[in-house]
């Protein structure tokens, strides 16, 4: 059986999605290179750059649950298109600001404009996919995120070499060019959105009204979803810090090792999902836990790029398995004319982990070493893995 052949069921405008979501992000080239555009066009030290990066995390946890209610009131799709494009003109911007404050209130907007994106993409692409082809449908985006990031990195650094202004106005123009994308599409939005969501048969346990918190079983997804994520995020901070640190690696070892991810993401992911499309969400999420921790948590052995490469497999099918399954869980359980809000929860949830989980493996690694640091990520991946086994699920 080819795992690929389910691609060819999902409904049209899901990969009108996938082509807007490629075009954006092989655009993606700003925020990669902010701190080196600040530091050496702009002049402003490390610090200040800094912290201008983090007001663009301030305003992604703020628009997380903002725009998922957003998406409840005027539809995802609308939410979708509107932050594509206000983003795309918003980056242009930023060349043309002079001042600190100026750039530092530009970010802070950039961030709300672009991450109200993050739960309305979720929220239409659960709606316009059927239940059962809503794991394949957010791999194929997912995919489509890859691709674009493989993209717009890379040809970002060879346009800064030369000329900085170059990557706002390319970024930008992606931007917008993938929300026009959205807006030409001829498919019935509204209607097909809501024709998806009331084909899905609501849980009636579920709270109608009132806040997404009262739902004792998101909470507790949030709850047992977040230190996965932490481990997860590893790869932003301790990773690449204990391959050049304590294994002596040069930093093109942690390249290299990103690019290993990334090509099993685009090469596996989509297949991997349509045929465990079929797996409980328990079994899914659990494993995908373990296995993310199991990964990180190998690095205690890893002392060379084969052992290195060998724990990057491990937490990357872990990541394959679990990221795909969290955003059809919280699809499933979510109201279907509160998704967005759901969606936006997840999401903020998301931009927590990425907050700490950075930060807080850096410094383990700096007071206590690897060893602890290593086997604390196979402890907190152990941890979600016990807890998803206990989730709620309908099936």
């Amino acid at each position: 059986m080819n795992p690929w052949k389910g691609l060819g069921q999902l409904p049209r405008p899901v990969w009108i999605v996938f082509a807007a979501t490629l075009v954006n992000r092989a655009g993606t080239m700003v925020l990669p290179f902010l701190v080196l555009y600040l530091t050496r066009a702009r002049g402003f030290t490390a610090a200040q750059a800094g912290f201008v990066v983090a007001s663009y995390g301030v305003g992604a946890l703020i628009i997380g649950p903002l725009g998922g209610r957003l998406c409840d009131r005027i539809g995802a799709i609308n939410v979708l298109e509107a932050s594509l494009l206000s983003s795309g003109l918003v980056v242009m911007l930023l060349p043309l600001a002079r001042g600190y404050a100026a750039i530092l209130g530009i970010v802070l907007l950039w961030s709300l404009c672009g991450e109200a994106s993050r739960p309305a993409s979720l929220t239409v692409i659960t709606e316009l996919a059927p239940p059962a082809q809503r794991k394949t449908a957010v791999a194929l985006v997912r995919l489509a995120v890859n691709l674009g990031m493989s993209i717009g990195p890379a040809a970002g650094g060879f346009l800064s070499m030369v000329s900085f202004p170059a990557l706002f106005v390319v970024d930008g123009a992606t931007s917008i060019a993938a929300g026009g994308l959205l807006a030409a599409s001829r498919w019935k939005k509204r209607s097909s959105m809501i024709a998806a969501a009331e084909a899905v048969q609501p849980d009636t346990a579920l709270p109608a009204r009132g806040s997404p918190l009262t739902d004792r079983r998101l909470v507790y997804f949030l709850f047992a979803m977040v230190p996965v994520v932490m481990v997860f995020f590893q790869n932003q901070a301790a990773m690449p810090l204990h391959l050049v640190q304590h294994l002596h690696m040069p930093p093109v070892a942690f390249g290299l090792m990103f690019t290993l991810n990334t090509v099993m993401v685009i090469l596996i992911e989509v297949p991997l999902n349509t045929a465990t499309a079929h797996w409980g969400h328990r079994k899914s999420l659990s494993l995908g836990a373990f296995l993310v921790g199991a990964g990180y948590g190998g690095m205690i052995f890893a002392g060379g790029y084969v052992g290195v490469a060998l724990t990057v497999v491990l937490w990357t099918f872990g990541e394959m398995i679990f990221l795909p399954t969290a955003t059809t869980y919280i699809a499933e359980i979510a109201p279907p004319a509160r998704r967005g809000q759901y969606m936006g929860l997840f999401t903020m949830a998301f931009s927590v982990a990425f907050t700490i989980g950075p930060m807080l493996g850096a410094t383990v690694m700096e007071r206590f070493g690897p060893t602890i640091l290593w086997a604390g990520a196979f402890g907190f991946g152990c941890l979600g893995a016990a807890m998803m086994s206990r989730l709620y699920v309908k099936r």
